[in-house]
C-alpha cells in the first residue's frame, strides 16, 4: 500500500559534502519534479539527526526533531518506498566526540560521550551513543539486495577522458600483509539453522570458574539463516603486528593499516587501537601509568593520544626517538603531519586500498615523497582481493582505462546480512573462558575458547534475501550475458554454506553453466583478466565484499566510485537508489571552508535520480514521471558530454557550476521533447533564461571563490548560511525559484 502523506520520494539529508551539494541541487529536484505533480521530501540520516533524536529528553520543545531513521526503516519495507540515498558519516568515536561537541556548542545540552562509563546512568547513556557509531543507517534501510554498476554514459566517457593512472613496477615492494593464523577466517564456524532449532538464541560467556554471562538474548533465528561465530585472537593479532612493523623496516617500504573502523564499529576500533600500541610499545611500556591516568585510549587514535601527551616533555620525546627509528609511516595528509594511525575513521579499507593500487601501489611518507608500503590488513577473509591485484598489476601494468570492461556487483545485503549486522552481537573477551551461542532449544550452536581481550563475534544471513540474492544474479546475468562469478570460498565456513543455496539454486534455473564459483583470490584475477581484455563480468558477492569490490573497480575503471549507478530493489517492492561513496568528502569540505570551492562531484545523485524518477513512473503508472526522468538522463549525458563536472581547483567551476549545467540541460531536454507539451510549454521559457544567462550565472557562482566560507557547522550547518554559500548565484535562484 502507497502511503499517501509520504513524499513522492525522500531525498536523504546526510553529512559532510554530499549535504553541501544537496543545500544546491534539491531546490532544483524539487522545483523540476512539482511540474509532474511529485514531491520530493527529505529525511535526516546525518550523524547530526540521528544525535539529537536520541536524545529529546535533553532538548527542548524547539529543538527536538523526530527519528527519521526510524521512519525511514518503516518505510523501506512498503511498495511505495523511493528512497534517494546519499552516502552518510558511519561515526567512529572521534567523529561522534567531535559532533557532540559542535551540538553542544549551538546550544544542544546534551549528555557527554561517556569514555569509561562508570555508574548506571553513564553507562546507558554510552550504550544510546553507542547505537549511533558505525554503520548505524545502512542495516536499517537496506532491506533488498545490491545491484551495482557503472551507467553507460559514465563508462562511455571514462573510456573516452581516461584518468590518470600509476605506473606499475614488476619490482614494486608494495605487498599486502595479513594474518596466518588466529585471525576471524581461521576461527571461522557455520551452519544452517534448522527448524528445530529455531528460535530465540542467546550468546554467552562461561568464565573459568562455570559463572555465565548472556551477552545477548532474544537473538531471533530463523529457519534456514545462516549463523556464524568467529572470534580474533589478540595474543597472535599482536605478534603479528609486531613482526609487519618490523618488516616493513627490513623491506624499506611504508607502513600503512588498512581497517573499517566506521561501519565494524565494535571489531576494527579494537584491532586499530592495537595497531597503534604496537606502533608506540615502548612508549607504553614505559609510560603505561601515565597514559591511563591521561586518558588515552589507543582505540581513539595517534591523534587523540598526542593531544592528551602533548605537555608531558618525556613521553613526547620517547614518540620524537622512537618515530626516528620506526619505518616510514603512510600519511593521510603529509602536510599536516596525519599519518595512518592518526584516527580510526581516517584510512577506510575500501577506498584507500584502491587508491594505492590506481597509484602504481604508492602511497605519501611525511616528507610527502612517494613510495611502497606494506598494506597491512591483519584478516585474511577479504584481504586477498587486494593481494591478488597487487600481483596481477605487478605482472601485466596498470589497467588500461581507455579499453577496460567494466566489473558489476550483485551484493547481499538485506536485511543486515553478514558482519556489517553484526554489531549487536560483536563482544570483546572481558576474561579468559567460552564464549557460546545456545539455541532456543537448549543446543549449543557454536564455542569457542577465549582468552581476555580477544573479539568474538556472530552474524548472519536470513534465507529470504539469500534467495532474492540469487535471483538477482540471474536476473542479471539474463540481461547481459555477461561472465558472472559467486565470491566465494569453499574452504570458509561462511561461503560453504552459501554455497549450499548457490548450487541447486543454479541447477533449478538451468543456469548452472551460466555461472562459476571462485574463492575472492581466484575471482579477483578472473575479473581482472577479463576487464583487461575489454570484456565485462558480474561480481555476485556478499555483503562487505560488495563494499569492498564497488570501491575497487570503480576507482580503476571511473576514477571515483562516486559516479556509480547503485539500484537497490526493495524485498517488498519499493526501490532504495544509493548514490556512490564518500570517501574523500571530508577534504572537499576542509576545501570548501578554506576556499569556498566544493569539488563533490554530484554524479551518482544525478543517475540515482533518473532511476528513481523511472521506478516512480512505473510504479504510480505517473507518465510525467517518465518524461522527466529521461530528460534527467539525457542531462546526466550533457554533463558528461561537454564536462561540466567539477574542477578540483578553486577559480575553476565547482559543483554549484555543475548544478547549474545540469538544471540548464534538463529544462532544454524537457522543453524539446515532444511526449508531454505542457512540459515543454513549462520549460521552454526556463531554458530560455538559464540560456541567456549563462555568463552573469557563472560569474556570480566564480565571484565567491577565493575566500573562507561559513557554513555555521561542520556536523550541524546553519541552513541560511548553508543556502547562502551553496546557492550564491541570485540569478539562478531567480529563474529556478
Amino acid at each position: 500500500m502507497v502511503d499517501t502523506n509520504s513524499p513522492d520520494i525522500i531525498y536523504t539529508k546526510v553529512d559532510e559534502a554530499p549535504e553541501l551539494a544537496s543545500a544546491s541541487l534539491l531546490p532544483i529536484i524539487q522545483r523540476f519534479a512539482a511540474s509532474a505533480d511529485i514531491t520530493v521530501g527529505t529525511k535526516d540520516i546525518s550523524l547530526a539527526g540521528r544525535i539529537l533524536a536520541t536524545f529529546p529528553e535533553n532538548l527542548t520543545e524547539d529543538q527536538r526533531i523526530s527519528d527519521d531513521l526510524a521512519e525511514l526503516g518503516n518505510l523501506v519495507k512498503t511498495p511505495g518506498a523511493n528512497v534517494i540515498k546519499l552516502p552518510n558519516i558511519s561515526a567512529s568515536v572521534p567523529q561522534l566526540v567531535a559532533a557532540i561537541e559542535e551540538l553542544q556548542s549551538q546550544g544542544y545540552a546534551l549528555p557527554d560521550y561517556p569514555e569509561d562509563p562508570a555508574t548506571d546512568a553513564e553507562k546507558t547513556i554510552r550504550a544510546r551513543y553507542d547505537s549511533i557509531k558505525g554503520s548505524a543507517v545502512n542495516p536499517v534501510l537496506r532491506e533488498g539486495n545490491s545491484d551495482r554498476r557503472s551507467a553507460r554514459a559514465v563508462k562511455n566517457y571514462a573510456q573516452k577522458n581516461p584518468h590518470s593512472m600509476g605506473k606499475w613496477e614488476s619490482t614494486s615492494k608494495t605487498k599486502v600483509s595479513s594474518m596466518s593464523d588466529g585471525d576471524f577466517y581461521a576461527n571461522e564456524v557455520s551452519a544452517t539453522i534448522t527448524d528445530a532449532q529455531a528460535g530465540n538464541a542467546k550468546i554467552e560467556f562461561v568464565a573459568k570458574d562455570g559463572s555465565i554471562t548472556v551477552l545477548k538474548d532474544g537473538w531471533a533465528l530463523e529457519p534456514g539463516t545462516i549463523a556464524d561465530a568467529t572470534f580474533m585472537s589478540v595474543k597472535a593479532l599482536d605478534a603479528f603486528l609486531s613482526d609487519a612493523i618490523q618488516d616493513t623496516k627490513s623491506d624499506g617500504t611504508m607502513f600503512s593499516l588498512h581497517l573499517k573502523a566506521t561501519m565494524m564499529k565494535v571489531s576494527d576500533p579494537i584491532i586499530f587501537g592495537h595497531a597503534v600500541k604496537a606502533w608506540l610499545a615502548p612508549v607504553f611500556e614505559k609510560f603505561g601509568a601515565e597514559l591511563d591516568a591521561a586518558g588515552v585510549n589507543p582505540n581513539s587514535g595517534m591523534g587523540d593520544l598526542l593531544e592528551r601527551v602533548r605537555d608531558n616533555a618525556a613521553i613526547m620525546a620517547e614518540i620524537d626517538a622512537l618515530t626516528a627509528v620506526r619505518p616510514a609511516m603512510y600519511m593521510v595528509d603529509s602536510d599536516k603531519g596525519i599519518t595512518n594511525l592518526h584516527v580510526p575513521s581516517d584510512v577506510i579499507i575500501d577506498a584507500s586500498m584502491p587508491a594505492v593500487i590506481r597509484a602504481g601501489g604508492k602511497g605519501w611518507d611525511a616528507a610527502g615523497k612517494k613510495g611502497d608500503t606494506n598494506c597491512v590488513i591483519p584478516d585474511r577473509c577479504y584481504a586477498t582481493v587486494y593481494d591478488e591485484a597487487i600481483n596481477f598489476f605487478k605482472a601485466n601494468g596498470a589497467l588500461d582505462v581507455a579499453t577496460a570492461g567494466s566489473v558489476a556487483n550483485v551484493g547481499l545485503m538485506a536485511q543486515k546480512a553478514e558482519e556489517y549486522g553484526s554489531h549487536p552481537t560483536t563482544f570483546e573477551a572481558a576474561a579468559d573462558g567460552v564464549i557460546r551461542i545456545v539455541l532456543a532449544n537448549g543446543e549449543t550452536l557454536h564455542s569457542h575458547n577465549v582468552n581476555a581481550g580477544d573479539i568474538w563475534r556472530a552474524c548472519t544471513a536470513k534465507k529470504a534475501p539469500i534467495e532474492n540474492w540469487i535471483e538477482l544474479a540471474l536476473d542479471r546475468q539474463r540481461l547481459t550475458g555477461s561472465e558472472s562469478i559467486f565470491w566465494l570460498d569453499a574452504n570458509r565456513a561462511h561461503d560453504a554454506e552459501l554455497i549450499k543455496y548457490v548450487k541447486p539454486a543454479l541447477q533449478a534455473a538451468g543456469a548452472a553453466d551460466k555461472f562459476q564459483i571462485m574463492a575472492p583470490r581466484e575471482a579477483t584475477a578472473q575479473s581482472l583478466k577479463t576487464i583487461t581484455a575489454g570484456k565485462d563480468s558480474i561480481a555476485i558477492t556478499g555483503n562487505v565484499l560488495r563494499d569492498y569490490l564497488t570501491d575497487l573497480f570503480p576507482i580503476l575503471e571511473l576514477g571515483t566510485s562516486a559516479k556509480m549507478l547503485s539500484i537497490v530493489k526493495l524485498m517488498n517492492g519499493g526501490g532504495l537508489f544509493e548514490t556512490g561513496a564518500g570517501g574523500s568528502a571530508p577534504k572537499h569540505v576542509q576545501q570548501l571552508m578554506e576556499e569556498n570551492h566544493l569539488r563533490w562531484d554530484s554524479m551518482g545523485e544525478f543517475c540515482a535520480l533518473g532511476e528513481s524518477l523511472n521506478f516512480l513512473a512505473e510504479a504510480r503508472k505517473n507518465a510525467r514521471a517518465r518524461v522527466l526522468g529521461q530528460a534527467a538522463e539525457a542531462a546526466t549525458q550533457g554533463i558528461l558530454d561537454n564536462n561540466r563536472s567539477p574542477s578540483r581547483k578553486v577559480g575553476e567551476p565547482d559543483n554549484r557550476d555543475s548544478h547549474y549545467w545540469f538544471a540548464r540541460y534538463w529544462a532544454e531536454a524537457l522543453a524539446t521533447q515532444t511526449e508531454d507539451t505542457g512540459l515543454a510549454q513549462e520549460f521552454a521559457p526556463v531554458a530560455k533564461a538559464l540560456a541567456e544567462n549563462e555568463a552573469k550565472i557563472t560569474s556570480e557562482l566564480a565571484a565567491v571563490q577565493g575566500h573562507p566560507a561559513d557554513t555555521g557547522g561542520y556536523y550541524n550547518a546553519d541552513a541560511a548560511k548553508l543556502a547562502a554559500v551553496m546557492r550564491p548565484s541570485s540569478t539562478l535562484n531567480d529563474i529556478i525559484g
